[in-house]
Protein backbone atom coordinates (compact mmCIF):
# COMPACT_ATOMS: atom_id res chain seq x y z
CA UNK A 1 0.00 0.00 0.00
CA UNK A 2 1.81 3.20 -0.56
CA UNK A 3 1.78 6.26 1.46
CA UNK A 4 0.61 8.80 -1.27
CA UNK A 5 -3.41 7.51 -0.17
CA UNK A 6 -4.59 11.10 1.08
CA UNK A 7 -8.05 10.51 3.06
CA UNK A 8 -10.45 13.63 3.84
CA UNK A 9 -12.88 13.10 6.90
CA UNK A 10 -15.02 15.28 8.84
CA UNK A 11 -14.77 14.58 12.38
CA UNK A 12 -17.80 16.64 15.00
CA UNK A 13 -16.40 16.49 18.60
CA UNK A 14 -18.72 16.79 21.70
CA UNK A 15 -18.82 17.34 24.81
CA UNK A 16 -17.35 20.59 26.69
CA UNK A 17 -15.52 21.87 23.39
CA UNK A 18 -15.84 25.68 23.41
CA UNK A 19 -14.26 27.94 25.21
CA UNK A 20 -11.68 25.46 26.67
CA UNK A 21 -8.62 26.46 23.55
CA UNK A 22 -9.85 22.86 21.62
CA UNK A 23 -9.27 24.75 18.22
CA UNK A 24 -5.86 25.82 18.95
CA UNK A 25 -5.29 22.07 20.32
CA UNK A 26 -6.92 20.89 17.41
CA UNK A 27 -4.56 23.12 14.87
CA UNK A 28 -1.37 22.40 16.47
CA UNK A 29 -1.81 18.28 16.78
CA UNK A 30 -2.83 18.88 12.89
CA UNK A 31 0.19 20.73 12.21
CA UNK A 32 2.21 18.17 13.42
CA UNK A 33 0.76 15.40 12.22
CA UNK A 34 1.47 17.26 8.82
CA UNK A 35 -2.77 16.83 8.27
CA UNK A 36 -3.97 19.74 6.33
CA UNK A 37 -7.91 21.18 6.83
CA UNK A 38 -9.84 23.31 9.14
CA UNK A 39 -11.58 23.28 12.38
CA UNK A 40 -14.46 25.56 13.55
CA UNK A 41 -17.38 25.66 15.79
CA UNK A 42 -20.62 24.72 15.50
CA UNK A 43 -23.68 26.97 16.72
CA UNK A 44 -25.05 23.69 18.51
CA UNK A 45 -22.36 23.83 20.67
CA UNK A 46 -19.73 20.80 18.26
CA UNK A 47 -16.79 21.57 16.73
CA UNK A 48 -16.29 20.17 13.63
CA UNK A 49 -12.63 18.78 11.67
CA UNK A 50 -11.87 19.02 8.24
CA UNK A 51 -8.98 16.98 8.19
CA UNK A 52 -7.09 15.41 5.43
CA UNK A 53 -3.78 12.72 5.48
CA UNK A 54 -2.82 9.74 5.23
CA UNK A 55 -4.93 6.61 7.33
CA UNK A 56 -1.63 6.87 9.72
CA UNK A 57 -2.25 10.00 10.87
CA UNK A 58 -5.86 9.69 10.92
CA UNK A 59 -5.41 7.19 13.58
CA UNK A 60 -3.19 9.67 15.33
CA UNK A 61 -5.44 12.66 14.78
CA UNK A 62 -8.31 11.40 15.47
CA UNK A 63 -6.81 10.16 19.07
CA UNK A 64 -5.80 13.26 19.55
CA UNK A 65 -9.07 14.77 19.09
CA UNK A 66 -10.61 12.14 21.21
CA UNK A 67 -8.34 13.35 23.92
CA UNK A 68 -8.54 17.02 23.60
CA UNK A 69 -6.96 19.69 25.64
CA UNK A 70 -6.27 19.92 29.30
CA UNK A 71 -9.95 21.83 30.15
CA UNK A 72 -11.85 20.14 27.37
CA UNK A 73 -14.68 16.89 28.31
CA UNK A 74 -15.19 14.62 25.27
CA UNK A 75 -18.28 12.96 25.06
CA UNK A 76 -18.23 11.45 21.40
CA UNK A 77 -15.81 11.95 17.73
CA UNK A 78 -18.06 11.37 15.13
CA UNK A 79 -16.30 10.50 11.86
CA UNK A 80 -17.94 10.64 8.30
CA UNK A 81 -15.66 10.31 4.61
CA UNK A 82 -15.40 13.40 2.54
CA UNK A 83 -14.21 14.66 -0.57
CA UNK A 84 -11.03 15.88 -0.35
CA UNK A 85 -10.85 20.06 -0.87
CA UNK A 86 -7.81 21.36 -2.62
CA UNK A 87 -8.48 24.92 -0.93
CA UNK A 88 -6.95 23.25 2.43
CA UNK A 89 -3.95 21.51 1.12
CA UNK A 90 -0.80 21.98 2.74
CA UNK A 91 -1.82 23.45 5.56
CA UNK A 92 -4.68 23.72 8.71
CA UNK A 93 -6.60 26.89 9.61
CA UNK A 94 -9.74 27.74 12.28
CA UNK A 95 -12.35 29.06 10.58
CA UNK A 96 -15.05 31.27 11.96
CA UNK A 97 -17.85 29.67 13.09
CA UNK A 98 -20.91 28.03 11.81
Amino acid sequence: MSDAIILAKRYFVSGMVQGVGFRYYTQAAAEKLRVSGFVRNLHDGRVEVFAMGAPQQHAEFRAMLERGPRFSTISEVQEETAAPDPQYQGGFVINPSA
